[in-house]
């Protein structure tokens, strides 16, 4: 009985201590996540409020990202809309450099063109200003665009 209760709780710690490493390499998809909702946030030169409110609340449920405090999101948001706010094509630049940290790994890519949809469609008008952006940032994922409807 021992043996077995220790295997058992060696097997969760274990589990548990890959839940928390795994929290670490993916910082690199919450910062890709981030800047790809300040790319449609801000491409129809705004940032909304309700654009900010749907990204706080989908990386707030995210199983992948919950564990990030809401301030480091924050901090990330604000940096990319700062870069956008100093000079438009710097801030693009730099956000799709970030967004391109999940080129290659198809599920999270996946992911984050669709809450970059999400985050578009936030304010009640998903216009085709944003739809070019999510387009852009599909393409520099490998995806297709027709896969998203855009």
């Amino acid at each position: 009985m021992p043996m077995n209760w220790l295997k058992e709780n060696v097997t969760k710690a274990r589990a548990n201590l890959a839940a928390e490493v795994s929290k670490f390499k993916n910082r690199d998809f919450m910062e890709a996540v981030v800047s790809g909702c300040a790319l449609v946030a801000a491409a129809d030169g705004t940032v909304d409020a309700s654009e900010k409110q749907k990204m706080a609340a989908f990386l707030e449920r995210s199983e992948e990202l919950k564990h990030f405090d809401i301030r480091q999101v924050i901090e990330v948001f604000n940096k990319a809309v700062g870069d956008f706010e100093f000079d438009h094509a710097i801030g693009k630049a730099n956000a799709l450099k970030t967004v391109g940290k999940v080129s290659g790994k198809d599920d999270q890519a996946r992911i984050l063109v669709r809450v970059v949809c999400a985050i578009g469609a936030a304010d009640g008008d998903f216009d085709a200003e944003e739809k070019a952006v999510v387009r852009e940032i599909a393409q520099e994922l490998g995806l297709k665009a027709e896969e998203f409807d855009l």
